[in-house]
């Protein structure tokens, strides 16, 4: 039976002047909607990196981690953005608090492709940290970085990088989540013609990765859609730069594209 949990990923390029999804979590949770935040950040790692004269560089869409990378990533996706974000919730008069994928644990991953360095696959999620916060009126706002579960490990850090569509994904999928919402920074997904597709089911998803329709991030984002449709019906890529787009989604009036079964 499907619990009546959404999941959210905020893009960190969706978060900026004017947005309106923190205050839309906040009415939704005042609604009693129970809802599990997930956020990116990616450009602020970027800027950080730049800025520390740490070179940067992605391997289809996903960032490659080094362990000097990785405190970078840490401090700023599970320090500074993860509590700006929880500030600001509760300022709007929401009930949030801040953790990350290595608190708990609640997501391990292991470190298995050398090419991306210090990032994390195949995750296993222990969703019960997540369900004491919701059942006691918070709103769990997720960084994703996890706990490094492989058996070699590494001698320096427990931790990993993680992709945050595929942390979002695997957390909805553990919570058996009614939905999953990706608030992105375009309209949805594109075809071959540039053309917002409505609705596409799992097996298109997969070919249009294979065939290369799918580039860069949207990569992540239909990889951790055809995670989640496991165990989630319904999964979402609508345009989070829209205002109130959540609000718009959760009342089924909000442009964009559904991933199927």
């Amino acid at each position: 039976m499907k619990s009546k949990i959404i999941v959210v990923k905020i893009g960190g390029s969706t978060l900026g002047q004017h947005d309106t999804t923190l205050e839309d979590l906040v009415k939704l949770q005042k609604k009693r909607v129970p809802v599990v935040v997930i956020h990116g950040g990616g450009s602020a790692v970027t800027n950080w990196l730049s800025k520390l004269e740490i070179p940067t560089r992605f391997v289809q869409g996903l960032r490659v981690t080094d362990l000097d990378t990785l405190k970078v990533v840490t401090a700023v996706l599970a320090g500074l953005i993860n509590k700006e974000l929880v500030s600001e919730i509760c300022r709007l008069g929401g009930k949030a608090i801040g953790i990350c994928g290595a608190d708990g644990p609640i997501v391990m991953g292991k470190n298995k492709n050398r090419e991306l360095g210090l990032t994390a696959e195949e995750l296993t999620v222990d969703v019960r940290p997540l369900r004491v916060l919701l059942n006691a009126g918070y709103m769990p706002v997720i960084a994703p970085v996890c706990m490094n579960g492989s058996p070699q490990g590494n001698e320096e850090t427990n931790l990993l990088n993680v992709n945050g569509d595929t942390i979002a994904a695997q957390i909805a999928a553990a919570l058996n989540a009614s939905k999953l919402i990706f608030l992105t920074d375009v309209p949805g997904i594109y075809d071959e013609s540039k053309q917002v597709v409505s609705q596409i089911k799992v097996d298109a998803a997969r070919s249009m990765i294979e065939n290369g329709t799918a580039t860069g991030g949207m990569i992540a984002k239909l990889e951790a859609s055809l995670i989640a449709s496991q165990k989630v019906s319904l999964t979402r890529i609508i345009d989070g730069r829209v205002d109130h787009a959540l609000l718009d989604e959760i009342d089924g009036k909000c442009k964009g594209t559904t991933i199927v079964n």
